[in-house]
């Protein structure tokens, strides 16, 4: 579940910038169309405005909507992985190289994604039963199988390929050289 958001409150703005100004509710509700009641509201934060309110409010008190919003910009998360600083999961000759780390907090739209390598003859083993979620991969080098339910997908340099992972999924490589994919998944499974 989604952490709740604080609701954004500006009528302090709103009003020390009247008041500094002084301009009465009267004033500034003609100017900017509205009623004075209205004005009110919007200054106790008892209401939010429409947008287009809003700029006329701006208009009128000869202020910029910048202003308004400044404590309103927020960092957003960025997450950089090195390459250097990946974190590698060997499950029998199988290598998963991460790329992406699910962000705590995205809830429904977490992902991970990581590079999936397989030796010649081998296969990955996790899928054989399915999971909640979707996965996506695209083959960077060497060839290999998806093995689907009772479908079999050959798989080649730039070939992709996405599926609901509730269904059985295997992937063998048959050839002689090694498989490399870059592969998202969606809900995190393997290294979340």
């Amino acid at each position: 579940m989604a952490p709740e958001r604080e609701p954004f409150r500006f009528g302090e703005k709103l009003r020390a910038i009247r008041e500094r100004k002084g301009y009465t509710l009267k004033v500034v509700a003609q100017a900017a169309g509205v009623s004075e009641s209205l004005v009110s509201q919007i200054e106790r934060n008892r209401v939010s405005p429409a947008i287009d309110t809003l700029l006329a409010l701006a208009d009128a008190l000869e202020i910029d909507l910048e202003y308004l919003f400044e404590g309103y910009r927020r960092e957003r998360p960025v997450r950089l992985i090195k390459a250097d600083e990946r974190r590698r999961v060997d499950e029998a000759g199988v290598q998963y190289e991460e790329i992406v780390r699910p962000v705590e907090g995205d809830g429904a739209h977490a992902i991970e994604s990581y590079y999936i390598t397989i030796p010649a003859g081998g296969q990955t083993q996790r899928g054989s039963y399915g999971h909640l979620g979707r996965e996506f991969g695209i083959v960077v080098e060497g060839a290999a199988e998806l093995h689907y339910e009772t479908r079999v997908f050959a798989l080649e340099p730039g070939d992709s390929i996405s599926f609901s992972a509730t269904a059985p999924h295997v992937l063998v490589n048959k050839g002689p050289a090694r498989f490399r994919a870059l592969w998202v998944i969606t809900p995190p499974q393997r290294f979340s």
